[in-house]
């Protein structure tokens, strides 16, 4: 029972060997000290480019509209080659997945069953133009990033600090209170302006309670945010967890598919008609 026996900032404990935690006033300021110094590391532990694989369950209802999907993201080698997969989690044929692979001038889209009128070929390519971008814009750690600047921002207007848990292994669970206002305006989850005219001032307020946890080197591991908002006659539910996993290999990455199973996206307008279908497509989900 003791195995996770943790140790709270709110009563006055060891915590590692050698460190103490405070109490009192002074709970909330060793907190919010503790987020700044993790999200200011975090940001430059994703650009690293160590093997590394994750996963992100994105589950959002509102009041019957629910929309669930799981990213898992992968990157192998130096420099590395990327894939990202985007999976509804209601649906097994809604999925796509994207494929850079090191030093490719080109970015491979492999397109679930729902997506088919979208090209005649299992396979889209169009022009790799991300590269000299922050890691930010890459699609398998975009949602990560929006969920570390809504706790930061959080951070910056007075909210968010509010617990701190160290564990016998050295790892460390950090918690904090965000707004939906915030999560919303960081587009941790993207809704379209007819639901987010449904969402009122009093629903905006509500809090969406944030768990980030540290391995024992201070790395990220796991990201939590859950909230059940009621107000209004309307009810705003999510559930967002991000998790580090082992380190994958070049097995886990795909083949480049052979040229007869790609239909190439050259032009602006090529793509931004295709675009233009995948949105009909997906807005017509849920």
């Amino acid at each position: 029972m003791l195995g996770a026996l943790l140790i709270l900032v709110t009563a006055c404990a060891p915590g590692r060997s050698g460190t103490a935690i405070p109490d009192g006033d002074a709970a909330a300021a060793y907190v919010s000290d503790k987020f700044k110094a993790t999200l200011e590391r975090l940001s430059d532990d994703l650009g690293e480019t160590e093997p590394r694989r994750s996963t992100h369950r994105s589950f959002t209802r509102i009041d019957e509209k629910k929309a669930d999907s799981t990213i898992t993201a992968i990157q192998v080698g130096s420099p590395p080659s990327r894939l990202y997969k985007n999976h509804s989690n209601r649906d097994s044929s809604d999925y796509r997945d994207y494929f850079h692979p090191a030093g490719s001038d080109v970015e491979y889209t492999y397109l679930g069953p729902v997506y088919k009128t979208l090209a005649p070929t299992p396979w889209v390519s169009q022009p790799y133009t991300s590269g000299g971008y922050d890691i930010c814009f890459w699609g398998g750690y975009t949602m990560v990033c929006r969920m570390l600047d809504t706790i930061s921002s959080s951070l910056k207007n007075g909210h968010a600090a509010k617990q701190a848990k160290s564990f016998q292994d050295g790892s460390i669970e950090l918690t904090a209170e965000v707004t939906l206002r915030e999560f919303l305006k960081q587009r941790v989850v993207i809704l379209p302006d007819w639901i987010l005219a449904q969402i009122t001032e009093e629903m905006q307020n509500g809090i969406i309670e944030t768990k980030v946890r540290l391995d024992p080197e201070g790395k990220l591991k796991e990201i939590r945010m859950n909230g059940l908002i009621e107000a209004d006659g309307h009810e705003f539910e999510v559930k967002e967890h991000y998790q580090v996993l082992d380190p994958p290999t070049e097995e886990d990455l795909p083949k480049v598919p052979p040229k007869d199973q790609v239909t190439a996206l050259t032009t602006d307008a090529e793509i931004d008609d295709y675009y233009n279908r995948m949105g009909e497509i997906t807005s017509s989900g849920g």
